[in-house]
């Protein structure tokens, strides 16, 4: 019964991680421009995200530019991308074996399979975890490091809500996956080490079929003989005493 609570906890706090790391990819404000000045467009709100650059100036409008080439974005904009499509989709498929492994559910097989297909779900969700920890890493890396740097004379940026959003999923998936594979291992521990079967029909069988009168082997007599002659002597000894 406590396997089966921690799974469904592992598995809760595991989608909640993967629903906030998928949210990343629509979310907005990667990077937001907070910084103002005596321009005319200190007023307006730079902010930008792994698929575009927006601008919202003070009367609300907002316009929008695409990254026009995937091969001309900078190296770290495609890692990023490559690491959060790749967490989402690790995160779907530790979902599914989440699933078909956990013990609430009638799928699966026998309990060493299912236990196998949650290990399994459970490294998935860690890789998700890694996947999107480290892409939102990267991104704010270059961003403190465009922010401080004396030396970069263009736009500077600060951390967005994205990439907290993100970090949070990442810690609740490494978290729920590691519980998942944790949750299996007396499973594999009683498997390995099974406990003594008594059979006490085998010996409830044997004492009937004497007393039914079933004649002994040869080899059995001569040792019941000299048993019950020994007996005899030994009493004959205690009478004269």
């Amino acid at each position: 019964m406590s396997n089966m609570v921690t799974e469904i906890v592992a598995f809760i706090m595991s989608m909640s991680g993967w629903v906030l790391i998928s949210s990343t990819i629509l979310t907005e404000d990667w990077r937001w421009d907070g910084s103002l000045d005596d321009s005319i467009l200190e007023s307006a709100f730079f902010w930008s995200n792994l698929w575009k650059t927006c601008v919202t100036d003070s009367t609300g409008v907002t316009n929008c530019k695409e990254f026009p080439s995937m091969l001309a974005l900078d190296g770290y904009i495609q890692a990023c991308r490559g690491l959060i499509i790749a967490a989402v989709c690790l995160g779907f498929f530790g979902a599914v074996f989440a699933l078909v492994g956990m013990k609430c559910t009638k799928i699966g097989g026998s309990d060493q399979n299912k236990a196998r297909i949650a290990c399994f779900a459970g490294v998935n969700f860690i890789l998700c975890g890694v996947s999107s920890l480290s892409a939102c890493s990267v991104y704010a890396h270059r961003i403190t490091s465009e922010f401080f740097d004396p030396m970069f004379v263009a736009q500077k940026y600060e951390l967005g809500a994205a990439l907290f959003v993100g970090w949070t999923g990442s810690i609740l998936c490494i978290l729920g996956g590691v519980i998942f594979c944790f949750s299996i291992v007396d499973i594999f521990t009683s498997s390995s080490h099974p406990g003594y079967i008594y059979r006490a029909h085998a010996s409830a069988s044997h004492v009937p079929s004497q007393s039914r009168g079933h004649r002994q082997p040869l080899s059995q007599r001569p040792s019941q003989e000299y048993s019950r002659s020994s007996r005899i002597q030994h009493f004959d000894k205690n009478a004269y005493v």
